[in-house]
């Protein structure tokens, strides 16, 4: 084949068979002519082409490289709309396909490389021979047909109630005729173009274009079923013995139709009873005739003369099929059931007249004049049509409602003055409209009325269905017909709710919120609220008025409840009282949904102060700071006091390095500056990690000196004495772990803090630990949090941090996590979360370095990749192997919940090996492919001048780079857990003030917060934690304020590891906590099993 004949199938496969045959024609009609080719072999070639369709011309391309489809093109409309292949690119690959002179310029075995390098040495000639094809083909296609275009006649067989129809075929050419005795393999003879021998005279290539023109409808026919005989046999012959005949084509409802549109306006040969005839296919409907006259003073007849017996009626699917005598009428559906329908009537009662009483002439041209009005004559005085013609009918209906709270309807029917009740037999001789008064109680039906037949009435019992008759249907009844209504009815209500505005004041420090401009009875508000939180669409009181809920109007009071922790039963209450920090909350809802707010100034003030965080010129720096504060950090200052006035607590949540410290420093300052009441005077109190407590103190000697700072810490005996005495202290710092062994006297004392503020306040993230529970029971005028993270590993842990700053604003925590937390971490419901945000919002102040400091230097973050030695390999995927089953195995006994240590346990032991073998193979005495690679970057790092901070999970791996360091004389120091809290700043300090210490080694967890680096420029990451904020926390030991030269960040990933999974899973994990000013944690209890195991892969 001159095309590859998977590419030739793809495209055909693409088509419809109409397609493929419509394409066939293209070609052997010389519609194709190919423009352009550029050949190399069957699997490499472009063409440009020309086809002529229906008078216009469209170019199709093709582009094959490598046996393969790389590119196709067509300007027609079906490749806009689907850009897939169309008629016009096949057309194209059969013309090629079948064009002799390019097969016998291009057989296989022409086509070397030779050949290939001389085809440009040839390539006018090919054109030439191109420009000659299409005269070619045509004589070609002249040749096959022998200049003879042949006939396809099919015969029509009817059974004998003429109900079911049978068609077979024959093909004829002059005098010769030959049946087609298989249907299928005439349909497959086509699809090949083969060429076919019948008897000795007919003989030719099968194919669209063989057949004259008359044929071509019945030949689509035949094509489109014979596809569907081929795939019933093919399909059922595996599970069945029987399949459909193939030598004759069975005619259905929907074949009926596809039959007559091949036939349309044809005289085609039929097989009825026994005799042949020639029945014509009228594309239009019988004119049957029927006649109406006087029989007597007091009946009416209807006739017709057409013959009742000799029809039949041929089903379809779109249409009905009327045989009479040489004749096939398509008729409408709509011309089947009147006039077929009336014509059948006289037929199965054999008779041509129908006589009836002219006082029913109403019902007669009611209900059957005006749908066969065209094929009926009137041989009657019109006097007497018009005496009997129906009159006009009148509706009145009469709307109650009964005890029960049913609708019930009384309907009166009315022609002139006579009035009645539609559902009581009634004497009088009337012409009434049947018609009309059906449309008019199918109304009533579709509403839902039912009959009650004691009171011959209509009824309506169904609260939906009565809902919907007076939202949606009650005006059809008003514009149809006349309606009256009783004074209940008329009292019972379909409210739509609406809350046209909320007033809110503080008042005696509590916000008073007005709920008086209600447009319903609140006295159900709870039932309401449930139905509305149900989705239903309405609710019925018990007075029995309707309230709408199929509006958004309820959001307001659904968000109230469900945000404020109060109960159903206080919105029955013309107001309600609720803490201060719901404040921003009330706002923003009211406002989301709409609600004019009546607010006091009070309350405007806290709303604009908070929510915008706005600079409050109002706050000036205390007189005696030994700071210049930047623009970001007066914002900070301005924002806790503007939160402190108002008793509320907040999250200070900057960025590492951005100095929380001092801005919080400087509130406790400008506090002991401006209180002159010295027996009101009230201590601070700061609780923090216990490697920053000097930190504290030391920053509170720098920048505010006039503080009297002190530091609980000692034994037991010396911290009593401190805190025996706290009241002389201004500023009083002490650790989680101390404040946990004090807290016993703390409560002694009775003391109350004028601040209490927790540094580093993922310290208390657990809310069931010691550190969370002492720290919460201080007692404290404001409380604040500082930290980067507010959340490591889940949303409980934020809910944690509130539970101190403003204890109940997030709710018990039950309520929290099956409001929040399990709709947002497992369900990923963006709803919870955008609610959430919405609250904690204007308590959490966030800034970010590169959004702030505009003069910090840059921050390159790189990821370096190595690759594990033979040794360590061998061992990694040695463990890996048993790790797979022994976990699946866990998990699969114990669940994934039961076996969080199992999995971390056998996790850790991946990334030992990744880091060092040697970490838990006692014996190991192979290298570390990332040992050798950080001790290079180390090597070179120092050559250029820059000093490195080294972090590691594990502190037992530096005892590696120890050694190595010690072997290329490289000095260095070390800051571990063991390490002394007193010793760690002298530690820190001599870093900074050493040039010659090139190398700081620190464990994440004992130094990756507090330490101020800044005379590092190098930070190497030496494993990935889980925790991506405790990596970037320790990175902020340099990359902070008061650092001058750009930072390098490398981590060092294992390829095909554990690590890379553990640093894939970090970016995929990111995006909640990002959404919700968190750190980017990965959660292993979140994982599934799946992303569990293939951590071990």
């Amino acid at each position: 084949m001159v095309i590859n004949e998977k590419v030739y199938n793809e495209i055909k496969n693409s088509l419809t068979i109409d397609e493929i045959n419509e394409a066939n024609n293209l070609y052997n009609n010389g519609k194709v002519k190919l423009d352009k080719i550029n050949y190399t072999n069957n699997d490499n070639f472009v063409i440009y082409a020309e086809v002529r369709d229906n008078q216009k011309l469209f170019k199709p391309y093709l582009s094959v490289a490598n046996g393969e489809i790389v590119d196709l093109n067509c300007d027609c409309e079906k490749y806009k709309s689907t850009f897939g292949t169309c008629l016009h690119i096949a057309a194209t690959a059969i013309a090629l396909n079948n064009n002799k002179l390019y097969q016998n310029l291009f057989s296989d075995d022409k086509n070397n490389a030779n050949n290939v390098n001389e085809k440009d040495k040839y390539r006018l000639f090919r054109q030439m021979l191109n420009s000659f094809y299409n005269d070619e083909q045509r004589a070609l296609n002249e040749k096959m047909y022998n200049g003879v275009l042949y006939e396809i006649k099919p015969t029509l067989f009817f059974d004998s109630d003429l109900k079911n129809i049978r068609v077979e075929f024959e093909i004829i050419s002059g005098n010769n005729k030959y049946k087609i005795k298989n249907i299928v393999s005439f349909y497959d003879n086509i699809l090949a173009r083969n060429v076919v021998k019948y008897g000795k005279k007919i003989e030719f290539m099968h194919c669209i274009e063989a057949f004259d023109e008359p044929s071509k409808g019945i030949l689509k026919f035949l094509m489109k079923y014979a596809e569907m005989i081929k795939y019933f046999n093919e399909r059922n012959s595996k599970y069945f013995r029987t399949t459909v005949a193939d030598s004759f084509i069975e005619v259905s409802e929907n074949g009926m139709d596809d039959l007559f549109n091949s036939l349309n306006g044809k005289y085609v040969s039929s097989i009825i009873d026994n005799s042949t005839i020639d029945v014509k296919f009228v594309d239009s409907e019988p004119d049957l005739k029927f006649k109406v006259e006087d029989e007597s003073d007091d009946e009416f007849r209807i006739s017709t003369d057409e013959d009742i017996y000799d029809y039949t009626i041929i089903p379809g699917i779109k249409y009905v099929y009327f045989l009479r005598d040489d004749k096939i009428y398509r008729c409408s559906r709509e011309y089947s059931d009147t006039v077929l329908k009336l014509l059948n009537v006289f037929r199965i009662n054999f008779t041509k007249e129908i006589l009836f009483p002219k006082s029913e002439f109403a019902d007669f041209y009611s209900l059957i004049f005006p749908r066969v009005k065209n094929n009926l004559d009137f041989d009657v005085n019109r006097e007497e049509i018009e005496r009997y013609k129906p009159k006009e009918l009148k509706v009145k209906v009469y709307f109650d409602y009964d005890k029960k709270g049913y609708v019930l309807a009384d309907i009166k029917f009315s022609y002139d003055d006579f009035e009645f009740n539609p559902f009581e037999k009634i004497d009088d001789n009337i012409s009434r409209n049947m018609v009309e008064e059906s449309i008019i109680l199918d109304m009533f039906s579709d509403s839902g009325f039912v009959f009650d037949v004691a009171n011959k009435r209509l009824m309506l019992v169904d609260d939906k269905k009565i809902f919907e008759f007076l939202k949606n249907d009650i005006e059809k009844y008003i514009n149809k017909i006349e309606v009256f209504a009783t004074d209940e009815f008329k009292r019972k209500q379909l409210i739509v709710p609406k809350i046209t505005s909320i007033g809110v004041k503080i008042e005696n420090n509590l916000l008073k919120v007005d709920l008086t401009q209600f447009n319903f009875d609140k006295s159900e508000i709870k039932e309401i609220i449930k139905d509305y939180m149900m989705k239903k669409s309405f609710h019925r009181l018990k007075n029995g008025d309707f309230i709408d809920l199929s509006n958004n109007n309820l959001d307001v009071l659904q968000e109230l409840v469900n945000g404020t922790d109060i109960d159903y039963e206080e919105l029955k209450s013309d107001s309600i009282s609720l803490p201060v920090f719901r404040g921003m909350y009330l706002d923003k809802i009211f406002k989301k949904n709409e609600i004019r707010i009546k607010q006091d100034d009070n309350f405007k003030t806290l709303v604009d102060d908070v929510k915008d965080k706005r600079i409050n010129e109002k706050f000036e720096l205390p007189k005696n700071l030994n700071a210049s504060l930047r623009e970001y950090q007066k914002l900070g200052f301005d924002w806790v006091k503007t939160l402190d006035a108002y008793g509320l607590g907040g999250i200070l949540a900057d960025d590492m390095g951005l100095g929380k410290t001092l801005q919080m420093l400087s509130v406790i300052l400008d506090y002991f500056e401006n209180i002159s009441d010295e027996d009101n005077k009230l201590p601070v109190l700061v609780v923090c990690p216990s490697s920053l407590s000097l930190n504290w103190l030391e920053e509170s000697k720098k920048f505010t000196p006039t503080l009297k700072s002190i530091v609980i810490s000692g034994d037991q005996e010396s911290r009593n004495a401190i805190i025996n005495n706290i009241n002389d202290y201004n500023l009083v710092i002490t650790s989680y772990d101390l404040l946990k062994r004090d807290l016993d006297l703390y409560k002694e004392k009775d003391y109350l803090f004028r601040y209490i503020i927790a540094d580093e306040a993922q310290y208390i993230k657990n809310n069931l630990t010691k550190n969370a529970k002492a720290i919460k029971e201080i007692r404290a005028v404001s409380r604040f949090a500082l930290t980067g993270t507010p959340i490591e590993n889940s949303l409980s842990e934020l809910w944690s941090i509130f539970d101190f700053i403003m204890p109940g604003y997030l709710f018990s925590y039950n309520k929290f996590k099956n409001s929040y937390e399990v709709p947002i971490i497992k369900d990923g419901d963006t709803q919870s979360m955008n609610k959430l945000k919405m609250m904690i919002e204007p308590f959490i102040l966030r800034r970010v370095k590169e959004k702030v400091l505009s003069e910090l230097p840059d921050k390159t973050i790189t990821v370096l990749n190595n690759e594990m030695n033979d040794e360590q390999k061998k061992i990694y995927l040695s463990f890996v192997e048993s790790a797979r089953k022994e976990i699946s195995a866990e998990i699969e006994e114990k669940g994934i919940n039961n076996s969080q240590i199992k999995i971390l346990a056998l996790l850790m032991r991946l990334r030992q090996i990744c880091c060092h073998p040697g970490l838990f193979l006692q014996n190991y005495k192979g290298e570390s492919s990332k040992l050798n690679q950080c001790i290079e970057i180390i090597v070179d790092a120092i050559k250029g001048g820059h000093k490195i901070l080294l972090f590691s999970g594990y502190s037992s791996m530096f005892e590696y780079i120890e050694d190595e360091l010690n072997k290329h004389g490289i000095r260095f120091m070390k800051l571990v857990g063991q390490t002394k809290v007193d010793t760690r700043m002298d530690l820190v300090n001599k870093f900074n003030e050493d040039d010659d210490i090139k190398v700081f080694l620190i464990s994440l967890k004992a130094g990756g917060t507090g330490l101020n680096l800044i005379s590092a420029d190098m930070v190497i990451h030496y494993d990935p934690w889980w925790n991506l904020s405790a990596e970037n926390q320790a990175t902020d030991r340099t990359y902070r304020i008061g650092q001058k030269r750009n930072v390098q960040v490398y981590k060092l990933i294992t390829k095909n590891s554990i690590e890379e999974k553990i640093y894939n899973l970090q970016e995929k994990k990111a995006k909640l906590a990002n959404d919700m000013l968190s750190t980017n944690e990965v959660f292993l209890n979140k994982l599934s099993k799946d992303e569990i195991m293939n951590l071990f892969e």
